[in-house]
């Protein structure tokens, strides 16, 4: 009888099979994944149509984009760009001055040339309810209503203006004020000008509604020349018309 312990070099079952001589289990067979099948025919003319619609949605929509951008830069350059017209006092005159210091009264005709200038060369102006005043300080000496004007665009426009005080009452500031300044040597007195005025702008693309235009026209500087208060005519003093000064909502 043989026994294993009698023979060293036989091998111990230890109830797997044995392959081969070092006794590992056997080798699983390789199998390669499989390859994907060709695309179709049928997908592949659908792939490139689609590709094709995306390529033209694009250069579409690039397109719009330029047109809509040259568009909006072609309608804004043709957008008028409305701007407030441009008042100055051209000639002044003042006559008949009589200011009585005791009665305070104050008895004068002030003739005014005002230049009005619409500097746009796209939109008209269109003014109502024009009125107006002098002033020394801020009391009102005389006022007048003027009538509506157009001004078409670029147009300079003189308006003759009339201003009448006829024995007007005139505070105790006013009286020492206009004596003080007709004492000096040239006699000349800072009047202030006023207009109040409704306007608006339009042209072919452009209707605004009515605004309220003020004009000040200050320290307008007349003369009387010889420096004492007997003097009862006076003159615009400088050689370039006196600019006046806009306030309103489009300023």
């Amino acid at each position: 009888m043989s026994s294993s312990a009698g023979n060293p070099k036989a091998a111990v079952v230890t109830g797997y099979p044995v392959s081969g001589s070092n006794g590992a289990p056997p080798r699983r067979p390789f199998y390669p994944p499989p390859a994907d099948a060709p695309p179709s025919r049928y997908e592949t003319f659908f792939e490139r149509r689609r590709r094709r619609r995306l390529m033209a949605l694009g250069v579409v929509i690039c397109l719009v984009l330029i047109a809509v951008v040259l568009l909006a830069g072609i309608i804004f350059s043709l957008i008028p760009d409305p701007r407030t017209p441009e008042f100055a006092v051209s000639s002044a005159c003042v006559t008949g001055f009589n200011l009585s210091a005791q009665q305070q009264q104050l008895s004068a005709s002030f003739d005014l040339n005002l230049t009005v200038h619409n500097p746009s060369h796209e939109v008209r102006i269109y003014y109502e309810h024009v009125t107006a005043s002098v002033l020394y300080a801020s009391d009102i000496l005389s006022e007048n209503t003027l009538a509506p004007f157009y001004q078409g665009t670029g147009e300079t426009t003189v308006l003759r203006v009339r201003l009448v005080a006829l024995g007007e009452y005139v505070n105790s500031n006013v009286v020492r004020g206009i004596e003080s300044d007709r004492g000096r040597g040239d006699g000349a007195v800072g009047f202030n000008v006023r207009v109040l005025s409704l306007y608006r702008f339009r042209s072919w693309f452009l209707s605004t509604s009515w605004s309220t235009l003020s004009v000040y026209c200050d320290d307008v500087l007349i003369g009387f020349g010889n420096g004492t208060n007997a003097a009862t005519t006076g003159y615009l003093l400088g050689s370039a018309p006196k600019k006046c000064v806009c306030d309103s909502r489009r300023c």
